[in-house]
């Protein structure tokens, strides 16, 4: 493989780095009332508990078995010890309720909030993640179900006083924080030369539209079983151009070798776009990511670090790529 010392990114990775964070709980240590209170509010005692690996929130991620029969995917969290996680899965209650049955995502089967610990059941979706580096068929059917998608969630059915801000732009904010700035530099020497171009592009950019993005559209939130595709995990949905999931799925993409430039020209969400429509959006998630990654600290999930910068770099890597047209 090539490295782009430019950009800190090999010119065709192995794929995405590996979904695993290290914050999970286990069934059987979670506190009992709020098991008990689980096994309530399913109607059924759950017989086996199985943790599911990938991911990077903290709480219980686990696929359930209920004395019934029944299979039941389960998220919770403490507020006490994870309080951001907790709002993010407040906010993943509200946007599921809201879903329309269309879009294929897991059906919310029920939640509770006692104030301390948050819960969420889905119906069980049997499937597996995409193949990492991306096989092109599973791509395209993944880009075909965001295409579909972009229709079932324009209009908005979700009202924007529910969802947070969209998690993109940074330049801006570090043009005054040197330290961060300097991480970022280190991670990406294009960027430091072209700062202030990245942050005109953020300055400038517009986000107005009406359709309900999913706002974390990577191979780690999406479930393919024979014949559908799922779309996980709704915590940081946002309204705006339709264009933007499949924008931040193409540049994924390209961790895998993927070309995401010949798959844009070509996809009916992106061809015929401005330019600059899409060299925002790829600015934008740059930024968010590089940002967040360059702050993280000592404590922050090395896992999590790592896939944010590799990300971002993806994301300039494609915006180089596109300035040269």
């Amino acid at each position: 493989m090539k490295h782009d010392p430019e950009n800190g990114l090999t010119a065709a990775g192995p794929g995405m780095p590996e979904a695993t964070g290290s914050r999970r709980m286990a069934w059987a240590a979670m506190p009992r009332e709020v098991t008990a209170g689980i096994e309530r509010l399913l109607g059924s005692p759950v017989t086996e508990a199985i943790s599911q690996p990938g991911g990077f929130s903290g709480g219980l991620a686990a696929r359930v078995r209920l004395a019934s029969g029944r299979g039941v995917f389960i998220k919770a969290t403490s507020a006490l010890r994870a309080p951001a996680v907790a709002d993010f899965h407040r906010r993943e209650i509200a946007v599921s309720e809201r879903l329309p049955r269309e879009v294929p995502a897991p059906r919310l089967l029920d939640a509770y909030d006692d104030g301390t610990w948050v819960v969420l059941a889905f119906e069980e979706i049997r499937g597996r993640l995409p193949a990492q580096p991306w096989l092109r068929e599973e791509l395209d059917r993944v880009l075909a179900t965001v295409t579909a998608m972009a229709e079932f969630l324009t209009p908005s059915p979700v009202d924007a006083a529910i969802l947070g801000k969209p998690r993109l732009g940074g330049w801006l904010a570090m043009a005054g924080d040197a330290v961060v700035r300097n991480k970022v530099d280190e991670l990406s020497p294009w960027a430091a030369r072209h700062f202030d171009e990245l942050a005109t592009l953020e300055e400038s950019a517009s986000l107005d539209g009406a359709t309900l993005l999913h706002g974390d559209l990577y191979p780690f939130n999406i479930m393919l079983t024979a014949d559908r595709v799922f779309i996980v995990d709704w915590p940081h949905a946002w309204i705006g151009p339709r264009h933007c999931d499949a924008v931040t799925l193409m540049s994924s993409a390209s961790l895998s070798g993927v070309d995401p430039q010949a798959i844009a020209e070509n996809h009916p969400l992106t061809r015929g776009l401005d330019p600059t429509q899409v060299n925002e959006v790829l600015a934008l998630h740059a930024g968010f990511l590089l940002r967040a990654a360059a702050m993280a600290g000592p404590a922050a999930d090395p896992h999590l670090v790592t896939m944010m910068a590799r990300l971002g770099l993806a994301s300039l890597r494609w915006l180089r790529q596109r300035r040269r047209l």
